[in-house]
C-alpha cells in the first residue's frame, strides 16, 4: 500500500503484478504474421523444438504492434549463449557488457539474448554507477523488468501468435506515451545512454515523454560524458540515421543533451544562414533514409559541423593566413575537439576534411581547376555540399548552378562555360548565368537531377 501511495505520489503509473505477464491473442493485438522474418520464425521454432522458450522481443514487437515492417529482429529465449551456439551453424558469442549470440540466415543476422535477471548488487559499477559488466541470467519476468521502455519490453511468439506485456507497453503504445520501467534517475544511471534512446525514440515514433522519464534528463546529462565515446558515437549514429534527424536534434537541444555532442548547436540554429544549412542537410537526410537510399556518415557530420569550421575558418583569415591553410587550421581544430568528444572514426573524419577542403576549389573556375576537381574520386560529396551552401544563401547560387552545368556539360560545352566564367562582365551587367540542366547523372547514387539543390544536398553518395 505505501509503495503504491509513493508511486502515485511521483506520477509513476500504477502497475500490475510484475512477475504476470498480461497475454494477448491474435484478436487483441493485431499483428500481421507476414510482416515477421521467416527466419526470425525459424529460429524461435527451432529453440522451442529443443525444448526452450524463445520470443521476438524489444523494438521489433513495438514496430509489429504499430503495424510497421521492423529493419531488425530481435530474439530472447532461456538458453544460454552457449546452449544458443549448438543449435545454429553460423552463430558467434559476442559482447563483454552483455553476452549476446548473432545467428546469420544468409544476409540476415538476428540477435539473440538470454534471459536477464535482476541486477546484482555486487555487479561491477562505476564511480557514477554506470553498469560495467552485467551478465545475470533469470526469469522471463525479470528480463522485462531490466529492459529500458514499457514499449520495448514485449514479447511475440510466432508459433502462438499472442504477446507477453509486463509492465502495461501495450497502453503506453495506444497513448503514444514514451515511459521508462522503474524509477528513472536508478536507470539513467544504470546506462546514461537510455537519455539519448528517450529522445530518439519521442522523434522516431512522434511518442510524448511521460514527464517524471523526462524531469531528471536535464540534471543527469553530464553523466553521458562517463560512456565510452565509441558507444555514444553509435548512438548518435542511430539518432540521425533514424529518418527523423531534425527531430532528434530539436529534442536534443530541448532536453538539453546537446551539449558535448554537438557543442554550439544553439549558436548554430540561432544564425539565419546557419539553421537553414543545417536544417537543408537533416531534411535531405531524412528523405534518403526514408526512401532507402544511402548517406553517408562523413557528408552529415561534415553539415552539422560545418559552421564551427566556418567561424574559425573566418577567425584564422582575419588574423592573416591565407585561405587555405586558414580552412586546415580551423578543419583541425573541429576535428580534434569532435574526436575526443564523439570517437569519430578515421574514415569519417578523413571524409569531413576532404568534402570541406574542397569548397574554396569550386570558387576557382579558371583553366584545368575545374576539370582537376572533377576527376577528385570524393568530387560528388564535395559537390552536394557545394549545393547546400547555396541553397541556405551562404554562397551565390550563380556558382552552384554553373557547376550543375559543367557537371553535366560534353567537352566543347564545359570549355565554353570556362570561358563564359572568366570572361569580364561589361560595366555594370552581371554576368550571365550559366543554363541549368535537366540530364539525371548516374554518379552520386542518386539518379536524380543536381539542378534543385534541396534533392540533392546531403547526399554526399559516391
Amino acid at each position: 500500500m505505501i509503495k503504491k501511495f509513493i508511486r502515485k505520489i511521483l506520477g509513476v503509473k500504477d502497475e500490475r503484478d510484475p512477475t504476470q505477464a498480461h497475454i494477448l491473442g491474435p484478436e487483441e493485438h493485431g499483428i500481421d504474421p507476414k510482416l515477421v522474418s521467416p527466419n526470425a520464425i525459424r529460429l524461435t521454432q527451432t529453440l522451442q523444438e529443443n525444448g526452450f522458450k524463445a520470443f521476438v522481443v524489444g523494438g521489433a514487437v513495438r514496430d509489429l504492434l504499430l503495424g510497421v515492417k521492423p529493419k531488425d529482429f530481435d530474439i530472447a529465449t532461456d538458453a544460454t549463449p552457449e546452449q544458443v551456439k549448438k543449435l545454429f551453424r553460423r552463430a558467434f558469442i559476442i559482447g563483454r557488457r552483455f553476452q549476446i549470440v548473432h545467428v546469420m540466415f544468409g544476409q540476415e543476422l538476428l540477435e539473440v539474448t538470454t534471459f536477464r535477471g535482476a541486477g546484482s548488487a555486487n555487479a561491477p559499477k562505476d564511480e557514477h554507477g554506470r553498469v560495467l559488466r552485467d551478465n545475470n541470467f533469470g526469469p522471463q519476468h525479470e528480463d522485462a523488468a531490466r529492459r529500458d521502455f514499457t514499449i520495448n519490453a514485449m514479447y511475440y511468439d510466432p508459433a502462438t501468435q499472442t504477446v507477453l506485456d509486463y509492465h502495461g507497453g501495450i497502453a503506453d503504445i495506444r497513448e503514444k506515451t514514451l515511459r521508462i520501467i522503474g524509477m528513472p534517475e536508478a536507470r539513467y544511471r544504470e546506462d546514461p545512454v537510455r537519455m539519448l534512446r528517450v529522445v530518439r525514440f519521442a522523434a522516431k515514433l512522434g511518442f510524448t515523454i511521460e514527464p517524471t522519464t523526462r524531469a531528471p534528463i536535464p540534471v543527469m546529462a553530464p553523466l553521458i560524458d562517463n560512456v565510452p565515446a565509441a558507444r555514444v558515437f553509435d548512438e548518435m549514429l542511430k539518432l540521425l540515421l533514424s529518418g527523423h534527424a531534425l527531430a532528434c536534434l530539436k529534442e536534443l537541444r530541448s532536453a538539453g543533451l546537446h551539449h558535448g555532442l554537438l557543442p554550439l548547436l544553439d549558436v548554430v540554429l540561432e544564425q539565419p544562414i546557419g539553421m537553414k544549412f543545417v536544417t537543408l542537410a537533416l531534411e535531405s537526410t531524412d528523405a534518403r533514409v526514408k526512401a532507402g537510399k544511402g548517406v553517408s556518415p562523413g557528408f552529415l557530420f561534415a553539415s552539422l559541423l560545418w559552421h564551427q569550421v566556418l567561424e574559425k575558418w573566418t577567425a584564422y583569415r582575419a588574423a592573416g593566413e591565407s585561405p587555405i591553410p586558414a580552412l586546415h587550421l580551423a578543419a583541425d581544430d573541429v576535428l580534434e575537439t569532435q574526436t575526443d568528444n564523439l570517437a569519430l572514426q578515421r574514415r569519417i573524419a578523413t571524409d569531413m576534411r576532404d568534402i570541406w577542403a574542397m569548397q574554396p576549389r569550386f570558387e576557382r573556375r579558371a583553366g584545368r581547376a575545374p576539370y582537376k576537381l572533377l576527376e577528385n574520386p570524393r568530387f560528388r560529396a564535395g559537390y552536394d555540399f557545394l549545393l547546400l551552401r547555396c541553397e541556405s544563401g551562404e554562397l551565390d547560387k550563380e556558382i552552384g548552378e554553373w557547376w550543375t552545368a559543367f557537371y553535366d556539360a560534353e567537352a566543347g560545352e564545359r570549355e565554353r562555360l570556362v570561358t563564359q566564367a572568366n570572361r569580364p562582365a561589361p560595366s555594370g551587367e552581371k554576368k550571365k548565368r550559366a543554363p541549368r540542366r535537366s540530364r539525371n547523372r548516374s554518379g552520386g547514387g542518386e539518379g536524380a537531377s543536381a539542378a534543385p539543390a534541396s534533392s540533392a544536398a546531403g547526399a554526399g553518395e559516391e
